[in-house]
Formats: structure tokens, C-alpha cells, sequence
């Protein structure tokens, strides 16, 4: 193995690290989750986990947790996290348009715009069926959406870099714009990496989000046996933009 090889194998997971440095940080939301699980008595579903940013603390608070993920990076690290701290929290790799876990829960959460990264109509309607069947009668989902281009996008001058340095490596991330793209909302980050002999690289990143309403997302989700049950507002921070987060019940 060259010297190239050996420092590429000992770095940590890209994937992971870009993840922790774009949303784990991100703490604007959390109180509302800790609100909305509170009345909840079983175990708690976070789709979209990540590395276990909303799961983790729900499960620090003496909730059981559980996480999904499509990249079964992000979940083993959320995997390893929880075992560390023994916390009653674990995470699964799978697809939230189809997912079959063995337990069924009091909530079901999607933070961070999950619902909007869904290519279409039929797949969003496909995540809200599969999160019904896995909710205990009662169960609720609670997802969050930004409606339009917020003005904090467009209008605000960008926020400083998130930055990150592990073994002498420095990665940052800059939140440039977004904007509309084909009919999609274009979210870009400038990703740099520094590495420890001060060589720089350099990714533009690209999220697309699908435009989505309130009354959209309560429409599809009768289609999918779920019933409309209220609304909340997740404030703007400096780095992030606010969503509103709807709520939806399954009967009895």
C-alpha cells in the first residue's frame, strides 16, 4: 500500500464528516422534537437519521430510539455513537419510501426536509403509507417542510463557513444560495478540503428540494390514511432557514 493509500484508509468516512459538519451541529429544531415525543409513551422513529443528530438526543432524554437511513455510513456511525454512550438508541439502513422494521411506534419524525428530497407525488405518498403501518393506533408523524425559497436564502448575506479539523485536516462548508433550477429548489454549499500539507480541493454541492406546500403534503397524506392534526414553526437561525413542521395522526 503506498503512503497515499495508508493516509486515504486512516481518514474518517467523507460521507460522515460532511454530514456532522452541515447538520450536526444544527440545534434550532430540537426543542420542538423534545416537545412534540414528550406524550408519547413507545419508541420513536427518525427517518432521514443521519449519524443521529435528533435520535441521539431524544435517546440522551432516556427515549428508545430508532433511526433509518439510506446510507448505511451515516448509520453505522449513528450505530457506533449510540453503543459508546449506551444509549437506547439503534439505526437501520433502508429507504424511506419502503421500509419494514419490526416494531411498530408512538411517533414517526422526518426532520430536515426529508419529505422534500422525494423525487415525486407517488413517493412521498409511498413514505407516508409505510410510516402509517409502522405507528401504534394513536401514532403520529411529524415531518418538517420550508413552503417556497425562504427570504433568509435569497435576501441575507451568506453566514460564515462551517469548519471542522480531524488529524490535521480541515474541512469547511459554505452555504452559498439557493434558488430555482428545472423546478426545483436548489440548495449549494462550497465544500473545501485542506489537507495537512496545505493542498486545497474543492466540491460544489448541490441539494434538490421539491417545492412543497402544507396543503400538498395534508392532501397526500390522506391518500396514504393519515389525518391532518396541526402545524409548527421551527425559527430561522443564522445558518439555517426555518421550516414548519405538519403533523399528521393515524386513527385509533
Amino acid at each position: 500500500m503506498s503512503a497515499a493509500e495508508r493516509e486515504q484508509s486512516t481518514r474518517p468516512n467523507m460521507s460522515v464528516i460532511w454530514h456532522d459538519i452541515e447538520c450536526g451541529g444544527y440545534e434550532g429544531d430540537l426543542e420542538l422534537w423534545r416537545e412534540l415525543t414528550a406524550p408519547a409513551e413507545g419508541p420513536i422513529l427518525d427517518l432521514g437519521c443521519g449519524t443521529g443528530r435528533v435520535a441521539l438526543d431524544l435517546a440522551r432524554r432516556g427515549r428508545s430510539t430508532h433511526g433509518l437511513d439510506l446510507d448505511p455510513e451515516l448509520v453505522a456511525a449513528f450505530n457506533a455513537r449510540a453503543a459508546a454512550a449506551g444509549l437506547p438508541a439503534s439505526g437501520t439502513s433502508g429507504d424511506a419510501r419502503d421500509f419494514a422494521l419490526e416494531e411498530e411506534f408512538s411517533i414517526v419524525l422526518a426532520p430536515m426536509q426529508l419529505i422534500q428530497l422525494l423525487h415525486s407525488p407517488a413517493e412521498r405518498i409511498a413514505c407516508l403509507r409505510c410510516a402509517r403501518r409502522h405507528l401504534q393506533p394513536g401514532g403520529m408523524v411529524a415531518l418538517a417542510i420550508v413552503d417556497g425559497i425562504p427570504a433568509e436564502l435569497t435576501e441575507a448575506p451568506p453566514p460564515l463557513p462551517d469548519t471542522r479539523e480531524i488529524d490535521g485536516w480541515l474541512y469547511s462548508s459554505l452555504p452559498l444560495d439557493a434558488g430555482r433550477d428545472a423546478g426545483l429548489i436548489v440548495v449549494r454549499r462550497l465544500r473545501q478540503t485542506v489537507s495537512p500539507a496545505g493542498d486545497l480541493s474543492d466540491l460544489l454541492d448541490e441539494v434538490p428540494l421539491r417545492p412543497l406546500s402544507v396543503g400538498t403534503v395534508e392532501a397526500e397524506a390522506r391518500e396514504a390514511g393519515l389525518e391532518p392534526a396541526g402545524r409548527r414553526e421551527v425559527a430561522p437561525t443564522d445558518a439555517h432557514v426555518g421550516s414548519t413542521v405538519v403533523l399528521l395522526e393515524r386513527g385509533a
